[in-house]
């Protein structure tokens, strides 16, 4: 499977990052959070970005706690994915879903994912 970390390099880190992949984007929504990507031929891999407003989840520990998980599921499933910029964004009531809840719907969400960039 290869390395499973998540560098510096697989996440998007400025606001011009994030504007390339709301500018054209590939949704994949549900209920509680919706991912969007865009390709990127600059990369080798695929890079991460998360946005869980305040007003969506209240306590920073959900928000945290969130964030985490979305972060392990894609350090597991990067491998699987083309190359492009992610960014997963939070819907409200994200927080009243447990943690194993979330990672499947996060699985289901990067598999549909992969079949949409692949089929653009």
């Amino acid at each position: 499977m290869g390395n499973v970390s998540f560098t510096r390099e697989l996440r998007l880190l400025t606001p011009a990052h994030f504007s390339y992949v709301f500018a054209e984007a590939i949704p994949a929504p549900s209920k509680h959070v919706t991912i969007l990507a865009r390709t990127n031929p600059q990369n080798n891999h695929p890079r991460l970005g998360i946005t869980i407003a305040k007003n969506r989840v209240k306590k920073a520990h959900d928000r945290n706690r969130l964030k985490r998980v979305i972060r392990e599921s894609f350090r597991h499933y990067q491998h699987f994915l083309p190359n492009v910029d992610i960014i997963v964004i939070g819907k409200s009531n994200l927080d009243t879903l447990s943690n194993q809840e979330f990672n499947e719907l996060l699985n289901t969400l990067w598999k549909k994912l992969k079949t949409r960039c692949e089929k653009s």
